[in-house]
């Protein structure tokens, strides 16, 4: 697990380019996957058009579940978008991890505070940007005033924590699956250099803790993606619903 991480400075600024990569090919799964599932629309849905209407009706089910339709049937993209970008980014790293030289490049973006602490920036400035445009800015800034003034330093604190907690949850869960899996991968790989007795046996002992494992985090990932997805939902509801 003693890797480093490919970075390059351009103009003064820091990129990890193993990051770049694995968002953009989560970006592409997810955007052919919505291309080749609305292509031949079909009022029986069969195949992935049937995945794509029950994610569909699934995020409907997380908007409902925060605010009426009426004003949350505008975030549907948003949440279909969200998760379903979490969970392939999730996945990515699963399978397995690549490592040239001493620098990992293949991996799950989401195992990377980075990438899930920008996702969570990011989300939280929707919600403010959806509060000034369906209260207007007045109408917004009341809301951390009530419904007694002394809360307005209670709310800011809330929104950094809420931040935080958004990208250190989903991070800390992927980052943590991956460690085990490579942890798991080390021990089936390290016995071959005492003997290749030692190696098989270290390998078979491996490979049902790291299948169990593999299940358990397909799990968590996908659970992390709802997670994330819903938690996004309640906290624009916070912002742009008038009875909050």
């Amino acid at each position: 697990m003693n890797h480093g991480a490919p970075i390059v400075e351009f103009m003064g600024l820091y990129f990890n380019l193993a990051n770049i990569m694995m968002i953009t090919i989560a970006s592409l799964i997810v955007f052919i996957l919505a291309v080749v599932s609305t292509r031949r629309l079909e009022l029986k849905p069969t195949g992935i058009q049937n995945f794509t209407e029950w994610v569909m009706d699934f995020v409907k089910g997380i908007i409902n579940s925060t605010m009426d339709w009426n004003t949350g049937g505008r975030f549907l993209i948003l949440g279909m978008t969200l998760i379903m970008y979490i969970f392939v980014s999730n996945m990515l790293g699963l399978p397995f991890s690549i490592i040239v030289g001493h620098d990992l490049w293949w991996k799950s973006p989401t195992a990377d505070p980075v990438i899930t602490m920008t996702l969570a920036v990011m989300v939280m400035g929707l919600t403010h940007y959806y509060g000034v445009k369906m209260k207007g800015a007045k109408g917004y800034a009341k809301g951390y005033f009530e419904p007694m003034g002394f809360m307005f330093p209670l709310k800011i604190v809330e929104e950094f924590a809420n931040t935080l907690t958004l990208g250190l949850r989903l991070y800390g869960n992927i980052y943590a699956g991956e460690i085990l899996l490579g942890l798991l991968a080390g021990l089936a790989t390290s016995g071959y250099a005492n003997g290749f007795g030692s190696g098989i046996a270290g390998t078979l002992g491996a490979i049902v803790p790291m299948l169990a494992w593999q299940g358990f985090s397909v799990f968590v990932g996908t659970i992390q993606a709802f997670i994330f997805t819903m938690l996004t939902m309640v906290f624009i509801s916070h912002k742009v619903s008038q009875d909050h």
